[in-house]
């Protein structure tokens, strides 16, 4: 029989109550953290209050946040923090507030919980040049977000193994508008025939602007995602795509703030989750 994780000490006087902060939730990378770390935390029978800051370099009101949950007597907290700007948010943080991170800054001295994006970058990769691509193109996120910088590395470390040198990167915001821009450009050359996106709705983007250059989807040009969002699978034809496990990203966090409250010690252990490839109908042996 499974056993309840324990609420806090009643020794201690704060609330069994978890604070989460959330960045740019409208986003399905952030959006599917929280609802991961809300779920678990329903399971738990813990409370959560939800505090969500827009923009990549929201410093100031991600410390008012802060400032906002700890002063209503939270009893740990958790913080999505996928871009640079969160290290100085963390600075915010009282001394002693048992604290998790998802996503966190590299080297953070906090436990954290991520998932590996430099291997998911590797895995896009290498599944294109499996298909007999003579290179890889790569449509990156923003440079803000350290998860973007990783995929790229990841990119960048098959295309070295392979032998392969890596093409110019093209930069987007995450969003199908800007795919739609980058794919325009890569449209127009002809040795483009495998593009690796940062996240599907880039990759969606880079689909409609080959699709209107007459550039057909996988017969002329192969198009690997990342994230899979729940759209992926129902495109036409069906998006291959790295999917992250967001279920177990938030049962991780919240089973290392438990520990940390059931100790009542801080900690720095950190998870590390394996990528997924979701292979479909966007990648075809090249021609």
């Amino acid at each position: 029989m499974q056993t309840r994780p324990a609420p806090p000490s009643s020794r201690d006087r704060r609330t069994p109550v978890i604070g989460v902060i959330a960045q740019n939730t409208t986003l399905y990378g952030p959006a599917g953290m929280v609802q991961a770390i809300g779920d678990a935390s329903l399971d738990a029978d813990l409370p959560v209050t939800i505090g969500h800051v827009s923009g990549y370099d929201a410093v100031a009101a991600s410390r008012r946040l802060v400032r906002r949950l700890t002063g209503q007597g939270i009893a740990g907290l958790i913080v999505i923090a996928p871009v640079d700007a969160a290290a100085e948010m963390l600075e915010a943080v009282p001394a002693g507030l048992p604290v998790v991170t998802v996503d966190g800054p590299p080297g953070c001295p906090t436990s954290n919980v991520s998932v590996d994006q430099h291997a998911g970058g590797v895995l896009a990769t290498r599944h294109l040049l499996a298909n007999g691509h003579r290179t890889v193109w790569h449509v990156a996120g923003p440079e803000q977000w350290h998860g973007s910088r990783a995929r790229e590395a990841g990119w960048r470390a098959a295309l070295a193994e392979a032998g392969v040198p890596a093409p110019p990167t093209v930069r987007a915001d995450w969003s199908a508008a800007s795919g739609y821009r980058c794919g325009r450009l890569l449209a127009e050359n002809p040795s483009c025939t495998a593009v690796f996106a940062a996240n599907d709705d880039i990759a969606l983007g880079v689909m409609r602007a080959m699709a209107e250059s007459g550039r057909r989807i996988p017969d002329d040009v192969s198009v690997v995602g990342f994230d899979d969002v729940p759209e992926a699978g129902y495109t036409c034809p069906g998006l291959t795509t790295v999917r992250q496990e967001f279920a177990e990203v938030g049962r991780e966090a919240l089973r290392l703030l438990l520990d940390q409250l059931g100790s009542g010690r801080p900690a720095t252990e950190s998870v590390r989750l394996e990528p997924v490839l979701m292979p479909r109908g966007t990648v075809s042996p090249a021609g």
